[in-house]
């Protein structure tokens, strides 16, 4: 076997811009905060920063509609603001890869302009523009050309009234779809991805790239239960030509540069087997996918239906994928991101006696996967849910939008707003908490969306010297991955797949072994009775101080090397 890629010994820590430090005092993260807070990323030991889109954009989806690929936003500084940031994070030996929105551009961005002028235009054809249903008129309800359900509520369909026709938004109807079918399309992307490698960035975590292709035929999807909407996933899902374009891609894009690049394609619905075929290296296509299996656990149908998480299933669809990956491709581990609630108050015990144990934990119990891991900006913190007493308190397009629909449909305006609290993506984008002072020394001005009241206790500046701290936890993890061989590459073996509240298992490699025990519960267990091997092995990593040897104390997390 040849040297390994570089990236699984790393560790990614991504930065949502907006939310991560305000250097001006206009209430919103810029490119000159995170030049202020990278003693915190050397700190803590990361390789990479993933860095959320600071490109040009109005801003209906907070930089996800971006109106110009190849221009920083005002918002977040200039271009000249980017190179330093970049310049300064090779200097310390940490790799940036940016964000790379392609499935769909804003509704402002000159091509879409161009597109919507006139039916003639030569850019047309740059979006998927369609009449209205057969038989019906523009405009008519149900007249829309298939019956898709947008991500963030309503139809998939916006009609421009000008031409009668309608386009195609997966996403905001700010946010058109672009379409890959047009080769033309395909060149332009590619030019800007060169020129933004060019400029000396090392890689694209790439947006839901598996909605790139789609069916050309656009057809219905089925109907989805009390929704005037149904599901057009089948179709734009890991669609007919996906495999093509994301090898294309590689030919036209990264062929022939260093192997430093690092390629993450963001890919919703896909399959432990579609996965085994997107990141193998004989097919070229993408390093490694972020897949939602897991995250996908703890709601009912929707998002806005939230169950409780059975660990059982986070064991059966974890262990699935390392099994999957274990000799094509790889894994990328996470909890949170930007789109994620947050996973101490989702997964684990936000009431201040377990925060910092189930906290670090969860950390524990992620990072020693195969895999690359993702720290989520405040992860290493303990950062929390925030408390959004009303609907005021939210930004995000996705929650207002569903509040809308869902009221307009005669929900309890009360009852939604308690469905969407612990579970809208506005819990991941409160500002990071650097100290106990106001804002929590994010900004001087007023914050684009309130600071969690708790960053008061919760915050770096009280964590940076505290060896128990979930800051330093994460720290001793990223060191382990770094040193050891069996973290980075060993086999993985899952344990107890049925146990409700335990999950173990072990990474081997060249005939050193780690035991991994991580009690996921408040309740202790006797470790003698359950993994009588544990007993007596050398404590490599714990998050608890002088754990007991034969007992598992709630959210009790040890690395072992076993004898």
């Amino acid at each position: 076997m040849g040297e390994p890629p570089w990236w699984t010994s790393a560790v990614v820590y991504q930065v949502y811009p907006r939310s991560f430090m305000d250097s001006d005092g206009d209430g919103v993260g810029d490119l000159g905060g995170i030049r202020q807070r990278l003693d915190h990323l050397t700190d803590l030991g990361v390789d990479v920063v993933w860095l959320s889109p600071v490109y040009a954009s109005p801003q209906a989806d907070n930089g996800y509609d971006i109106s110009d690929y190849q221009a920083i936003d005002p918002v977040f500084g200039t271009l000249e603001e980017f190179d330093a940031l970049l310049a300064e994070l090779h200097d310390r030996g940490i790799k940036l890869v940016m964000d790379l929105v392609v499935n769909h551009t804003s509704d402002q961005h000159p091509w879409f302009v161009e597109s919507r002028s006139s039916t003639t235009d030569p850019k047309r054809d740059w979006y998927w523009w369609r009449p209205p249903r057969a038989g019906m008129t523009a405009g008519e309800p149900g007249a829309e050309p298939t019956n898709w359900h947008s991500f963030f509520s309503g139809p998939t369909w916006e009609l421009d009234e000008p031409s009668g026709e309608y386009f195609l938004h997966l996403f905001a109807r700010e946010q058109p779809d672009l379409n890959w079918e047009n080769p033309e399309v395909r060149q332009a992307v590619h030019a800007m991805m060169r020129w933004w490698l060019d400029r000396g960035v090392d890689g694209f975590r790439m947006d839901v790239i598996n909605m790139i292709s789609k069916d050309v035929g656009l057809p219905d999807g089925p109907p989805l239960p009390g929704s005037p909407y149904g599901d057009g996933s089948a179709s734009y899902l890991c669609g007919p030509r996906i495999h093509e374009y994301l090898q294309e891609m590689h030919r036209e894009v990264f062929a022939g540069r260093p192997d430093r690049l690092l390629t993450v394609g963001e890919m919703p619905g896909v399959t432990v087997e579609q996965a085994r075929l997107f990141t193998d290296p004989a097919r070229a296509e993408v390093d490694m996918v972020f897949q939602f299996e897991h995250v996908g656990l703890d709601f009912d149908g929707d998002k806005w239906h939230s169950r409780p998480l059975r660990l059982r299933d986070l064991k059966a669809s974890f262990g699935r994928w390392q099994a999957g990956l274990a000799d094509v491709g790889w894994n990328s581990l996470y909890w949170d991101n930007h789109d994620q609630p947050r996973a101490v108050s989702r997964f684990g015990d936000d009431r201040p006696a377990h925060r910092r144990d189930s906290a670090t934990c969860l950390a524990t119990l992620l990072h020693l996967h195969r895999g690359t891991p993702y720290v989520y900006q405040g992860e290493e913190l303990g950062m929390a849910n925030a408390p959004f007493a009303t609907l005021a308190d939210l930004r995000d397009v996705e929650s207002l939008n569903h509040h809308a629909q869902a009221v307009a449909a005669g929900a309890d305006p009360d009852s939604v707003l308690a469905a969407i609290r612990p579970v809208s993506r506005d819990n991941a984008r409160t500002p990071v908490q650097w100290d106990a002072t106001e804002h929590a020394g994010f900004t001087t001005g007023t914050p684009w969306i309130a600071v969690n009241p708790d960053h008061v206790e919760w915050n770096a500046a009280a964590q940076r010297d505290d060896p128990r701290s979930v800051l330093a936890h994460h720290r001793a993890l990223i060191a382990l991955r770094h040193a050891s061989w069996t973290v980075q590459l060993g086999d993985f073996t899952m344990l107890l797949p049925d146990h409700d509240d335990v999950y173990a298992f072990t990474r081997a490699l060249d005939g050193e072994t780690l035991l991994v025990v991580c009690n996921v519960s408040g309740t202790p267990y006797r470790l003698d009775e359950l993994l009588p091997q544990a007993v007596g092995a050398e404590l490599v990593l714990g998050n608890l101080a002088d754990p007991d040897p034969v007992a598992l104390a709630g959210w009790d997390a040890r690395v072992l090397r076993l004898r």
